[in-house]
């Protein structure tokens, strides 16, 4: 089992999360962060840690967020690994709480 980083995360990009993962299993891109589901090990210290509650474990995804999964698997070949917290996007409280983000998403 693993853990998805969803699409509330998107555009807000908190960090928190990074700086509690034991595995560094996060990475990051633009304005989002994803989880590599291979480097994670399920123990969901990150999940409280996350303001937007963008994370998920993969077997509790909610609706319509299913494609997350493999999204997170996908950037997560492609983005550095992130190992501390960085600061948020300036324009981050602009996204919180929107939905329909995935096409801001930037690769």
């Amino acid at each position: 089992m693993t853990h998805v980083v969803t699409e509330a995360c998107i555009g807000c990009r908190f960090t928190d999360c990074v700086s509690v993962c034991p595995v560094d299993c996060f990475h990051v891109g633009g304005n989002f962060l994803v989880i590599n589901p291979d480097g994670c090990i399920d123990c969901g210290v990150c999940i409280p840690e996350c303001p937007e509650e963008a994370i998920h474990p993969d077997t509790m995804l909610p609706e319509g967020q299913e494609h997350f999964l493999e999204l997170n698997r996908d950037l997560a070949l492609k983005w550095p690994v992130i190992l501390e917290a960085e600061p948020h996007p300036a324009d981050a409280a602009e996204y919180r709480g929107k939905t329909g983000k995935l096409e801001l998403l930037r690769v």
